[in-house]
């Protein structure tokens, strides 16, 4: 069975490492001390933690006070706009989430629209039926 520690479900969650001790010592997350006493969260309830997590925020897109809003894109990925670079028919918009850095192209027309500019909180919302998984080693 997979298990990471400490610092490895901090990285994939994007929190720190002292969050996800806090979560464990709450018993909101599972773990377990290995051979030399540190504590390895079982890959299973890390996803399940996950899982429960992404739940608790299903069906609206924002703060609670934005209206409530239903999609069918499940992958959502909130952060803060690092860089926004218009020209006289498009924008391309730079988003970091957590560790992950998200472009997106859009008219320059919509970037207005949606005030983006640096600093702005936003949610990058993929709906793709091509979808590249890959893994440091398989198994």
């Amino acid at each position: 069975m997979t298990t990471f520690r400490i610092s490895e479900a901090a990285a994939l969650l994007g929190v720190s490492a002292d969050t996800v001790r806090r979560w464990v010592d709450g018993g909101r997350l599972p773990a377990e001390r290995d051979e030399h006493g540190h504590r390895r969260v079982p890959g299973t309830e890390l996803a399940a933690f996950v899982r429960g997590q992404a739940r608790q925020g299903a069906g609206t897109a924002g703060p609670p006070d934005q209206a409530e809003r239903f999609s069918s894109a499940r992958n959502r990925l909130r952060g803060i706009v690092t860089e926004v670079v218009r020209d006289g028919v498009m924008a391309q918009v730079e988003i970091q989430a957590g560790p992950f850095r998200v472009v997106s192209l859009m008219s320059r027309e919509a970037a207005d629209e949606l005030g983006l500019r640096v600093g702005v909180v936003a949610e990058a919302v993929v709906k793709s039926t091509n979808v590249v998984v890959e893994v440091a080693e398989p198994g």
